[in-house]
């Protein structure tokens, strides 16, 4: 009878599954960036259009003084200086944690050509729909990617008015100071034209807007599981049952039956 035969069963693996750590559409470095922002913005245009109407770059446009802040050329200045710091600090400190954290690469890439072309349709036939807060559509990619180039130029062209002697060599870039003036004004103007867009967008879509203050929705679900494994009691010992033991020859003949008969 041969011994019983115990099968032999290894630890199993279970997987870990990380710690759940809820992750807001807009995180608040994010939201105080983006209301700093926005009262910068609102100063320098309102102090840069005070400047213009001091030296105007064109004859039929003049700004009204319900609109500009600062009530001579020369208070608009100071304003358009102390807006321009934070405009630049804070400036500096969203681009660093936009690429820092891949924030850019995330939400604003890749931009397609055919997408952007049937978000343009789809906006154009009032089809365009914004469910998801946690996508950005091409035209939307475009625009935030745009006003950023838009805003780096604006800095540097302000900078050049502002020191046309110790930056010459940028302002050379560009031609002529009233050229700079030109790029500065137009500038404005796109950054101007970005905000109508942006704050009817967000009329449009309230939960946009909402979510700007709040944070928005969670944009990590459940976490993906990890290789860490985590060892689990063994079961017992399984012992499988000997085989039959065979019957034994025999000792002498088998007798034949024949013969009795």
């Amino acid at each position: 009878m041969s011994a019983p035969a115990v099968k032999s069963l290894t630890p199993e693996i279970a997987p870990r599954r990380a710690p759940t750590k809820l992750a807001r559409l807009h995180p608040l470095p994010l939201r105080i960036m983006h209301w700093i922002n926005a009262a910068a913005i609102f100063i320098m245009i309102g102090s840069g259009w005070r400047i213009y109407n001091d030296d105007v770059l064109f004859g039929w446009l003049h700004f009204p003084d319900f609109l500009v802040i600062g009530k001579w050329a020369q208070y608009g200045l100071q304003w358009h200086f102390f807006g321009m710091w934070i405009f630049v600090l804070n400036g500096i400190a969203y681009l660093s944690y936009g690429i820092a954290t891949g924030r850019f690469r995330r939400k604003l890439f890749p931009i397609r050509l055919r997408e952007f072309v049937a978000t343009v349709g789809d906006a154009l036939r009032f089809h365009l729909t914004h469910d998801d807060l946690t996508v950005y559509n091409a035209v939307q990619r475009v625009l935030y990617l745009g006003v950023i180039l838009v805003g780096i130029l604006i800095v540097i062209t302000g900078l050049c008015l502002w020191k046309p002697v110790q930056f010459s060599e940028l302002a050379g870039l560009f031609g002529s100071f009233q050229t700079i003036r030109l790029i500065h004004f137009l500038c404005m103007s796109a950054i101007v034209a970005f905000i109508l867009i942006h704050v009817t967008l967000a009329l449009l879509v309230p939960q946009s807007l909402v979510a700007m203050i709040t944070g928005g929705p969670t944009v990590n679900g459940r976490p993906p599981a990890v290789a860490e494994p985590v060892r689990v009691a063994a079961p017992a010992p399984v012992v499988e049952p000997a085989p039959p033991a065979e019957s034994a020859e025999p000792a002498g003949p088998m007798p034949d039956s024949t013969k009795e008969r």
